[in-house]
């Protein structure tokens, strides 16, 4: 960038977990590849972030604390949680003291601090929603800030856009990847494949009946913050072939995701985006996906996978045994028109010059 378009950018991170640990979800990966984008474009990036966070070429300062809960797990009339200690509120805390150092700050964390604090500071922030409307308090929050800021909400698809009250006036921004990090795979072995946190939430279950149903193996990737749901889940399937294959990088993770027939998503929720989705389409790989949320957005029923009616594990079956006709060249071919970190750079900074002219 030149002249005074060059921007020097506040990334807050989630706190429901370090980055790099896995437990902050898609947000991870997002935080990262926008990070990556906007450095390629010239700006200047510093990433505030709890403690152990870990996240390849950018500059992290890691801020102690305890962490927040995730709001997945919380009903609607969920109230407030602020930790003792909290690093929401340190993380927070820092980056007001060191706002003046910055153009803009981009906020990352789906909670309610940063929403309400932000008429409080003198530099504009813009925030980035992770995930649907979970929540009372949150929905009055980011409607409040819409109000007052028109231009700094900004979320990932129409569907997620859709769960709130005032979504039509957010600013949809896709993702999108490295695609030189995701190598094509032409060949594909036996074996199903399913990517995410796994927690209720996500569905696992469906997909490990799925596969039993059709007699192929399933392997599981992804971080797993709750042992107990894990345990449950493999009792509940004694008979059913899958092996959890742990959390990988994502060189590790393309490498053998490429390698499956087709990937599984099964959420039992409003996903806001999907990356697995785009990183399977990266490597060739076609994903079947309930109609819901964002993946029903990426997939492309009968071109780069199979979109199936929510929670119908008959349905997944039915896809299952049509990935066949899946051309895995198209996959690729749709991520490399579609989910360019170039493109996503471009999107994201066009917004962020928006917030900085509007003051918000």
């Amino acid at each position: 960038m030149k002249g005074g378009n060059r921007l020097r950018i506040l990334f807050v991170s989630t706190t429901v977990g370090a980055l790099g640990s896995g437990l902050g979800g898609g947000v991870e990966l997002t935080l990262r590849n926008i990070g990556l984008a906007l450095k390629s474009r010239g700006h200047e990036i510093t990433v505030l972030a709890p403690a152990e966070s870990i996240s390849s070429g950018l500059n992290i300062v890691q801020i102690p604390g305890e962490l927040q809960p995730t709001a997945q797990t919380q009903g609607r009339d969920a109230p407030i949680v602020l930790p003792p200690n909290s690093v929401l509120g340190n993380l927070w805390q820092t980056a007001y003291q060191q706002q003046h150092n910055y153009d803009v700050l981009l906020n990352f964390a789906y909670d309610w601090l940063p929403f309400y604090l932000t008429p409080f500071f003198d530099r504009p922030i813009a925030h980035l929603v992770s995930m649907g409307s979970l929540t009372d308090a949150m929905d009055q929050i980011i409607g409040q800030t819409l109000e007052q800021f028109p231009a700094s909400i900004g979320v990932h698809s129409k569907a997620q856009a859709e769960t709130f009250p005032f979504g039509e006036r957010c600013r949809v921004l896709g993702n999108g990847l490295d695609l030189s990090l995701y190598q094509f795979r032409a060949e594909a072995d036996r074996a199903l494949g399913w990517v995410g946190r796994i927690a209720p939430e996500k569905g696992i279950e469906d997909a490990i009946e799925a596969a039993q149903q059709t007699g192929l193996p399933l392997k599981i990737w992804g971080a797993m913050p709750d042992k107990d749901y894990w345990r449950s889940i493999c009792e509940r399937h004694p008979n059913a072939v899958f092996s959890y294959e742990g959390f990988l990088s994502t060189e590790q993770l393309q490498r053998s995701l490429g390698q499956c027939r087709g990937l599984l998503m099964t959420p039992k929720w409003v996903e806001a985006f999907g990356n697995v989705a785009i990183e399977a389409l990266a490597c060739g790989v076609p994903v079947i996906a309930y109609r819901r949320g964002g993946p029903a957005e990426i997939v492309q029923d009968g071109r780069t996978g199979w979109l199936v009616e929510p929670d119908s594990v008959s349905g997944l079956v039915d896809a299952i045994q049509k990935l066949d006709k899946i051309d895995r060249q198209i996959c690729r071919l749709s991520a490399e028109q579609n989910y360019s970190m170039q493109a996503m750079g471009e999107r994201v900074e066009g917004w962020l010059l928006g917030v900085v002219g509007s003051g918000g």
